[in-house]
C-alpha cells in the first residue's frame, strides 16, 4: 500500500519531472543539516515568548483563574503532549517544510490541506505583525523611561521589522544563535526571580494549594485554559525546519518533546512562584489591581531594582525573538507552496549563499511595516488594539490547525495501518484524544475572546469569523485548481526534498 491520501498525495513517479524536489528553480535549496535539537528548541520556544507571556499574561490567568492558574498551564503541557505522540509519528512521512499544510494534506486530502495552509500563513501572519504593536509600544516605554530615548512607536516597531528582516535574511545559523542566547537571558531573569522566592520562603511560606481540586475546578478555569493554551503557541513549528535539521526523523520529534516539556514545567514553575511571592489571597487580589506590574513588584521586592530594569529591557528582546521566530516559520511556509507552484516562484528563491527564502522575508517584511503605517495613520493603539486585534485570530487560528493536523495523523494512519511502527497509542488513541481536546482549547479561546481583546461582542466574533473564511478560501483555490490547473493540484503535498 502507498503512502497516499485519498486523492492521491504521494510523490511523483521516477523519471517524473519534480522541479520542486530539486527546491525551487536553479536548484538552490535550504541549508542542510545545520539545525540540531536545541537549535529548533530555541526557535519554537523562543516563538512563545515566555517572558512576555508570564510577565504579561499570567497576572490575568491569576485574577480571573485564581491560585489554581499554575495546574492550567500544566494541563496544558499534557494535552499538547498528548497531540505531540501522534505529531512525531507522522514526522517520518513527511519531508518537507511544510508542517501543518504537509501533515493535513496528506491525512485529509489536498483541498483541506490548501485550506490549511492558507490558514497557517494568516494566522502566523497575524500574530507576528501584530506583535509588532507589541514591540514597538514596549521598546518606546522602556527606552523612554530607562535611557531618555523618547521615540514614537512606529519608529521603534518599524526598527523591529528592519532587525527582524536582516537576520532572517542571514544564515539559519545565525538566527539560532541570536535566539538561544535572547532565550536563555529572558527564562535566566525568570528563573532568578523564582530562586530567590524560594530562597526567602515566599510571603507567607511555601505550599502547593495551586494544585488542590477545590482551586483547580474553580469557576473562571475556562478562560484561563485559553489563555494557556495560546501561551504554546509555536512549539508545533518544529516540523517546519524538518529540511535544515541533522537526522530530522529523530531531532524533529525530540525538539517537540523538550519544547513542551520545557514550556509546560517552566510556565507551570514560574506562575506557581509568583503566587508564593505575594501569597495566595494576596496574589490574586496583586494580579486583579495591577497585573501589568505584578512580575515588577515582585522583582523589585525580591531580587533588587536593577533586575526589574533588566526584565523590562528583557521583555523588549523578548518580543524580538518571538518576531524572528514566527518570521522564519512564514517564509517557510511560502518557500514550500511556491515550489509546488500555488504561491508565486520568486517566495522560493533560496540566497544562494545565506541559504534563506530572502524574497519571501523581503515580502514579509514589507507587509509587517506597511500595517504598522497604516496602524500608526489611524491612530490605533498600539497594544491594546493592533496588538491585541491583529493577533487573536491568529491564535483562534493555529489552534483550529492543531486540532486539524491532529485528526490528519488519525485519518492517515487509519489508511496506512502496515506501514508504521508505532503503536496504537501513537496512531489512534492520541491523535483522537488531541483532537476532541484541542477542538475543546480552540472553543474555549473563542467562548472567552474578550480576555484576548478587551473588545465587546461585535469584535470579538467578526475577529473569529475571519479564521473560517480564511480556511474555506484555501479549499475553494484548491477546487479551482482541481478544475483549471490539474497538473498544479496533482502537485499538492507531493514535494519530496530529501535524500
Amino acid at each position: 500500500m502507498s503512502l497516499s491520501s485519498p486523492d492521491s498525495t504521494a510523490p511523483p513517479a521516477a523519471g517524473a519531472p519534480d522541479r520542486a524536489a530539486a527546491g525551487e528553480p536553479g536548484g538552490a535549496r535550504l541549508e542542510r543539516g545545520v539545525l540540531g535539537v536545541g537549535d529548533i528548541v530555541f526557535f519554537v520556544v523562543a516563538a512563545a515568548a515566555p517572558l512576555t507571556v508570564m510577565a504579561g499574561v499570567a497576572p490575568f490567568a491569576i485574577s480571573f483563574g485564581g491560585v489554581g492558574a499554575p495546574a492550567a498551564y500544566l494541563a496544558t503541557g499534557v494535552v499538547l503532549a498528548v497531540f505531540a505522540l501522534g505529531f512525531t509519528a507522522m514526522t517520518a512521512h513527511i519531508r518537507n517544510a511544510g508542517a501543518f499544510y504537509a501533515y493535513v494534506t496528506r491525512g485529509l486530502g489536498r483541498p483541506a490541506g490548501l485550506g490549511a495552509a492558507l490558514l497557517a500563513v494568516f494566522s502566523y501572519n497575524a500574530i507576528q505583525i501584530g506583535m509588532f504593536g507589541a514591540f514597538g509600544y514596549f521598546a518606546k516605554v522602556t527606552m523612554d523611561d530607562l535611557f531618555g530615548l523618547d521615540l514614537p512607536w512606529p519608529v521603534w516597531a518599524l526598527i523591529g521589522v528592519a532587525a527582524v528582516w536582516f537576520l532572517g535574511y542571514r544564515s539559519i545559523n545565525l538566527g539560532a544563535k541570536v535566539l538561544g542566547a535572547l532565550l536563555i537571558a529572558e527564562t535566566g531573569i525568570l528563573a532568578v526571580l523564582a530562586v530567590a522566592v524560594l530562597a526567602k520562603g515566599g510571603a507567607h511560606g511555601l505550599g502547593f494549594s495551586s494544585f488542590a481540586p477545590s482551586h483547580v475546578f474553580q469557576g473562571g478555569m475556562g478562560g484561563v485554559l485559553g489563555l494557556s493554551f495560546a501561551a504554546f503557541i509555536g512549539f508545533e513549528a518544529t516540523a517546519i525546519y524538518r529540511e535544515e535539521a541533522r537526522d530530522p526523523g529523530r531531532t524533529v520529534p525530540r525538539a517537540t518533546y523538550a519544547a513542551i516539556a520545557f514550556l509546560g514545567l517552566f510556565y507551570t514553575f514560574i506562575t506557581w512562584a509568583i503566587v508564593q511571592a505575594f501569597g495566595d489571597e494576596e496574589a490574586v487580589k496583586a494580579a486583579t489591581a495591577d497585573p501589568s506590574g505584578m512580575f515588577f513588584t515582585a522583582m523589585t521586592r525580591y531580587v533588587g531594582g536593577w533586575a526589574t530594569d533588566v526584565q523590562r529591557v528583557l521583555i523588549v528582546t523578548s518580543l524580538l525573538a518571538a518576531l524572528l521566530a514566527f518570521h522564519n516559520t512564514i517564509t517557510r511556509y511560502g518557500y514550500t507552496l511556491a515550489r509546488e507552484q500555488v504561491a508565486p516562484a520568486a517566495l522560493g528563491r533560496i540566497h544562494p549563499r545565506h541559504r534563506s527564502p530572502w524574497i519571501g522575508g523581503a515580502v514579509q517584511s514589507v507587509l509587517a511595516a506597511v500595517a504598522v503605517l497604516v496602524a500608526a495613520a489611524i491612530g490605533a493603539d498600539p497594544y491594546n488594539q493592533f496588538f491585541l486585534w491583529v493577533n487573536s485570530p491568529g491564535v483562534v487560528g493555529i489552534l483550529l490547525l492543531q486540532a486539524l493536523a491532529a485528526f490528519a495523523v488519525y485519518a492517515f494512519f487509519a489508511r496506512h495501518t502496515g506501514e508504521t511502527s508505532a503503536g496504537p497509542l501513537r496512531t489512534v488513541v492520541a491523535p483522537l484524544a488531541a483532537t476532541v481536546l484541542l477542538c475543546g482549547a480552540t472553543a474555549l479561546v473563542c467562548w472567552r475572546m474578550d480576555l484576548f481583546t478587551g473588545a465587546g461582542p461585535g469584535v470579538n466574533w467578526a475577529l473569529v469569523a475571519i479564521v473560517p473564511v480564511v480556511f474555506l478560501a484555501g479549499v475553494a483555490i484548491a477546487l479551482r485548481l482541481r478544475a483549471r490547473r490539474p497538473e498544479v493540484y496533482a502537485r499538492l503535498g507531493t514535494t519530496e526534498v530529501e535524500g
